[in-house]
């Protein structure tokens, strides 16, 4: 019997967010400024901490007789607190926010912190947003969902312009700027909660700069606003006078101490560090860059974080892994805890033009294809550049030009392509160059 009410309470709910609001504000089944929403696209407008409910004033006239033989009420006082929230957590994550302004009542349930914990267990309905900037000049941009195919305006915390390294894990994005690469920050972009980290140790300057993040899944049961994470910086640094050494060192930020830690000085012959890293299952992945003297164009090392001690020296190239081909470019990610990269495939004869892009899965030291973008897609982008952007999270990852808006998703577990609906940000001069990321929207999770 409860899931036969839960069943139609949740078609009565999502017909509300789903279906023409006119039909309910007309049967004064919702509030009058859920309709006033319908055609809103600005996120900006729902900060989720402002969120406030102001009943309005009761309007008293006599009915006519065939108005006072009508009667209506809303399904949803026919349900007990719990089982409403149960089924108001099923709802996308932008409406959410609209709920809270139906009533008094869905205003309370969705601030409780229970049910912010409880909302982040259901992942039947989120899945990771793709964030597009609109200019090289300020943070300013659009955020996609695929659960509901649109696009919302979007304004970052922190970020000053697009250049800043970015990186994000479990709700959380860490930003650090491309100047002098001290100023970094990690935040909640939905909440616009948002942390300063201390400046981390090594090089005041250097050459590369590569960030990551990590939250810990370990502790989720526990307190799950305030989970531990990690933020890995690996600094590379060419040795003066020599191009062929470059100084390379590893420092792990940990928010339970709230310090730094210096991993690894080494120093590296015939390779370069460079802006790519990710970690996963608790060992920090990056990419290195060949100056002379291999076969290889791009390799990959692996640092395993939980080897705390003095700083090592001469054990980097130990766990040196090669690339699965001549790739263009590489992009790591982590896709539930699986070592993604996302690659272009160079031609045979011209490595360093792309004729196609890959997708590959770590396993133990050999890389497993998992697919490879169609032609017809890849010809879709147009003109395409042998580097590009890509992220993902989950097992959803997000490809992008860096000449165009376009923006395709690749589902891991459908092994299925799918462009996104159009974006609304528009090429206005021919170098304009488009950039993004992806994170998981979540609500209650905090830096």
């Amino acid at each position: 019997m409860l899931d036969q009410v839960l069943i139609l309470s949740l078609f009565f709910v999502f017909c509300i967010f789903d279906l023409p609001l006119c039909m309910y504000a007309k049967a004064n089944l919702i509030d009058k400024r859920l309709l006033r929403m319908e055609a809103e696209t600005s996120w900006t407008n729902y900060p989720y901490s402002y969120i406030t409910y102001v009943p309005e004033a009761e309007s008293y006239r006599e009915q006519s007789d065939d108005e006072a033989k009508v009667e209506t009420f809303s399904m949803d006082s026919l349900l007990p607190d719990d089982l409403l929230e149960r089924i108001l957590s099923f709802l996308p994550i932008a409406s959410i926010f609209r709920a809270g302004t139906v009533c008094k009542r869905w205003n309370e349930i969705v601030s409780s912190r229970r049910f912010l914990c409880n909302f982040s267990n259901n992942s039947v309905s989120q899945r990771p947003w793709y964030f597009m900037f609109t200019t090289t000049d300020d943070p300013s941009g659009y955020a996609y969902d695929p659960i509901i195919r649109k696009w919302y305006s979007f304004d970052l915390p922190c970020i000053e312009t697009s250049n800043w390294f970015v990186a994000s894990s479990c709700g959380l994005v860490c930003f650090m700027d491309n100047d002098c690469r001290n100023k970094i920050y990690v935040s909640n972009p939905i909440t616009k909660q948002w942390r300063t980290l201390i400046e981390p140790p090594g090089h005041k300057s250097t050459d590369y700069t590569a960030m990551s993040t990590s939250v810990n899944r370990a502790n989720q049961a526990v307190n799950r606003a305030n989970r531990s994470y990690s933020v890995s910086i690996v600094k590379s640094k060419q040795v003066p006078g020599n191009f062929f050494q470059w100084d390379l060192s590893i420092h792990l930020y940990s928010s339970e101490t709230m310090t730094w830690t210096t991993l690894v000085n080494d120093v590296l012959s015939g390779w370069r560090g460079g802006n790519e890293s990710v970690i996963c299952n608790n060992v920090l992945y990056f990419m290195i860059y060949s100056t002379g003297g291999s076969d290889h164009r791009h390799g990959l090392i692996a640092s395993n974080l939980s080897s705390i001690g003095s700083p090592s020296s001469g054990i980097l190239m130990r766990s040196f892994i090669p690339m699965p081909c001549s790739l263009t470019c590489g992009r790591l990610m982590n896709l539930r805890e699986r070592l993604v990269i996302v690659g272009g495939i160079g031609k045979h004869d011209r490595p360093e033009v792309i004729k196609g892009i890959g997708i590959w899965v770590l396993k133990g030291k050999e890389w497993v294809e998992m697919a490879k973008m169609p032609q017809r897609f890849f010809q879709g982008f147009g003109e395409f550049d042998e580097v590009f952007a890509s992220s993902g999270t989950d097992d959803l990852v997000y490809i992008q030009s860096y000449g165009s808006p376009a923006l395709l998703t690749f589902d891991m577990n459908l092994k299925y392509w799918r462009w996104s609906q159009k974006c609304p940000v528009t090429k206005k001069f021919p170098l304009q160059l488009f950039t993004g990321f992806c994170f998981e929207p979540r609500l209650e999770i905090a830096p």
